[in-house]
This record gives structure tokens, C-alpha cells and sequence, in this order.
């Protein structure tokens, strides 16, 4: 079994480097953007628990954003906690919870990455709002304007994000002594964009979703109006760097038309 295994790894490897050697590194995505499904039913598949599933997942994130380093994708968006998993069970969301308080924490000391939170701190507890803040607080030993943009999404949806954006628009305009009236003659989509929690930012690239699954669930709904998608079979946990490759190459392929 340990020579089937050796040699498995080793077809791998030797077709990694293959797909990396026919990647077009002048079409790679500035921004990715990740949706980490499938610890549970990973865990549940080599008869783990849910806990083993999602802490496998965290530790996954880290050879993530390496291979992101190595082939020059400068924003990462991590989507880690939905605002519909905060309705989970306490003794399913408590663990999970620590386990993303862990990850923040390990990424914001790494040194290599600058995190920045995208969600609504307010639907978290105050241990999970106090540790967000204090990762974006932190800057990479390089400077502040060094490394990979890492978004976590934590207590994210993409309905609460726009209606985020909204509620903020409506409120800076008031504060200016703005109209309802007025601002309905001359509300853009930029204005609303101004407030999304990635503002200033560049929209994603390509969106990418492991587990079979092959919607958004509400997933940068703003943002990813021309992203192109990548729907990977594999749980997140099993995610490997020639998935992340072929990912890359099937991006590099496609003719972006931006919806025209």
C-alpha cells in the first residue's frame, strides 16, 4: 500500500510540474476568490468528526496562498463563515468559530500577508470581532502595502453585503443633507461599489469552488458580475496544488468578454 501510495504521489508531482509548464503565466488571475466547501463530508468520508473536517480545511489555506504567492495572484478572498452558518447548532458553531479565530490569528503572524475582514462584524461575537481587528491591525514585516491582500470572509453573504453597501450610501448621503430625491437622480453603481467591503479593491478574476457544489450561495454577488468560475470536484481539504493549477490553466484558456 505505502509503494501504491509513493507512486501515486510521484504521477502527481511529475503531472503538476507538467500543467505548471503550459501554464500562460501572463493571463493569471489578480484576484481569486475561494469558496472552502467540503470539510465536513471530507471528514465524514474518512470517518472523522466535523471539528477534524474544518481544522483540516484551516490548515489547507496556508498551501493555498504559497501557491497563490508562486504564481503572482496579489488578492485572495477567502470565504470561511456564512452569515446563514451562524444559525448552526452552538456545538457545532462554537468549535468552528475558534478553529477561524486560529486561522486569523496564524495569518495576520505569518508575515507574508496583509488580512483584511470582509462581513458584517457586528453578527459576530466579540472574541471573533476583537481578533479580526487586531489581524488587519497587523502589517507584513515588509510594509503595509506588501504581500497578498488576504479577504476572510467571516459572517459574509452577499444579500447582507449590498444592503451593507446601501444602508452605508444612504447614510453618508444624509449626513451631507442629501435627498432621497436626489440621490435617486443621481445614484450610480459605482456609488454603491464605494461601500461594498472590498472597496478599492479589484473584483475577482475567477471564483473558485471545491466539493462538486456548482453555485454561488450568494458568493460576492456584486463583484463577481464577470468572474469567470471554476467548480472543482474535490473537498476542499483533499485540494491539491495541481487542482489549483488546472484551475489556473482553464482561466488562461477562456476568452474574457467582460458580458458583452
Amino acid at each position: 500500500m505505502k509503494a501504491k501510495a509513493k507512486l501515486r504521489d510521484l504521477v502527481v508531482r511529475l503531472y503538476s510540474r507538467r500543467v505548471e509548464g503550459r501554464l500562460d503565466h501572463s493571463h493569471v488571475p489578480a484576484h481569486i476568490g475561494v469558496i472552502l466547501d467540503g470539510n465536513r463530508r471530507w471528514a465524514k468520508a474518512a470517518g472523522g468528526t466535523t471539528e477534524q473536517g474544518h481544522r483540516a480545511g484551516a490548515e489547507k489555506i496556508r498551501e493555498m496562498l504559497t501557491w497563490c504567492a508562486e504564481t503572482d495572484v496579489r488578492v485572495v478572498t477567502l470565504w470561511l463563515l456564512s452569515t446563514d452558518n451562524l444559525d448552526r447548532p452552538a456545538v457545532e458553531l462554537d468549535p468552528l468559530l475558534r478553529i477561524i479565530e486560529d486561522t486569523v490569528r496564524d495569518l495576520a503572524a505569518d508575515g507574508r500577508w496583509r488580512v483584511h475582514h470582509v462581513g458584517n462584524k457586528d453578527l459576530l461575537p466579540d472574541t471573533m470581532q476583537r481578533v479580526l481587528k487586531e489581524a488587519e491591525d497587523s502589517r507584513p514585516s515588509a510594509g503595509r502595502d506588501t504581500g497578498i491582500l488576504v479577504n476572510v470572509a467571516v459572517g459574509y453573504g452577499g444579500r447582507q453585503e449590498i444592503t451593507d453597501a446601501v444602508r452605508s450610501l444612504l447614510a453618508e448621503r444624509a449626513e451631507r443633507g442629501d435627498t432621497l430625491a436626489e440621490l435617486a437622480e443621481t445614484l450610480e453603481a459605482k456609488d454603491i461599489a464605494r461601500h461594498l467591503y472590498t472597496s478599492g479593491q479589484p473584483d475577482p478574476d475567477l471564483v473558485i469552488r471545491t466539493s462538486g457544489e456548482q453555485r454561488l450561495s450568494g458568493f460576492m454577488l456584486w463583484q463577481s458580475a464577470h468572474s469567470e468560475y471554476y467548480f472543482c470536484d474535490v473537498f476542499w481539504p483533499a485540494f491539491r496544488r495541481v487542482d489549483f493549477l488546472r484551475a489556473l490553466r482553464d482561466y488562461a484558456a477562456r476568452h474574457r468578454r467582460y458580458g458583452t
